[in-house]
């Protein structure tokens, strides 16, 4: 195997959260003055850490987001997590069936990460190997979230493999120069969604986690072959 280290996004890769997500940041950010939909959220926002979409919202409005911000965002989100946040299918399963260590590397805050995680179900599976964008200095796109998790892991970056959900995500971990495996199996997933992550960077990209262990069992064995 030619790989050390499998690296998960979270939101749209372990939980099924974009589209709740999406929700609570349109519906906070339309309240203080920047009308947006779920949609637009998550075409112009997917995978973008929180602290980057708020520069991004500040400089177009021209000004500052109140203090509560965040605060209110935290709320609206874990409010609608209570309700609606599952895992996604099968990933449970794909977790258990892989042999190599294993790491979380999301842009929500430790809490939301938490949370979202111990929901669904999942936490005990990868904790504490959870690492967010809040311990960096650039979120994603940038490279530095999983450099960071792959230092922490003791992991070369070269023998990294990333599952992510969004361009953001795969345009930051092959800017560390690490395999990446596009999943396009969440419900914020549209049609053209696999081809928008081939795109991107993307290795190979799979709508269903029970492929993900032999998709990098295989992956593996073809960079063996071509080294």
């Amino acid at each position: 195997m030619s790989f050390d280290l499998v690296i998960f996004d979270c939101d749209g890769v372990l939980v099924d959260s974009e589209v709740i997500s999406c929700r609570a940041h349109a519906d906070t950010l339309t309240r203080h003055g920047f009308p947006i939909t779920p949609d637009g959220v998550l075409k112009r926002f997917l995978g973008v850490s929180d602290r980057e979409a708020r520069r991004i919202v500040e400089s177009e409005i021209g000004r500052a987001l109140p203090d509560s911000f965040e605060a209110e965002i935290k709320h609206a989100t874990l409010s609608l997590y209570a309700d609606d946040l599952s895992a996604i299918a099968h990933v449970g399963e794909a977790i258990s069936a892989l042999t190599l260590p294993k790491c979380v590397a999301s842009s929500g805050t430790p809490e939301k990460i938490h949370h979202g995680l111990t929901s669904a179900g999942l936490y005990d599976q990868l904790a504490p190997h959870i690492f967010s964008a809040t311990q960096v200095k650039r979120g994603k796109p940038a490279p530095d979230l999983f450099l960071f998790a792959a230092t922490q892991m003791g992991a070369s970056p070269a023998r990294c493999i990333v599952i992510e959900d969004s361009v953001a995500g795969v345009t930051g971990a092959r800017a560390a120069r690490m395999t990446v495996l596009g999943f396009y199996g969440g419900s914020h997933c549209t049609a053209e969604h696999e081809n928008t992550l081939r795109q991107a960077g993307a290795a190979i990209t799979f709508a269903d986690m029970r492929q993900l262990p032999d998709l990098i069992a295989r992956i593996g064995a073809d960079i063996q072959i071509a080294d």
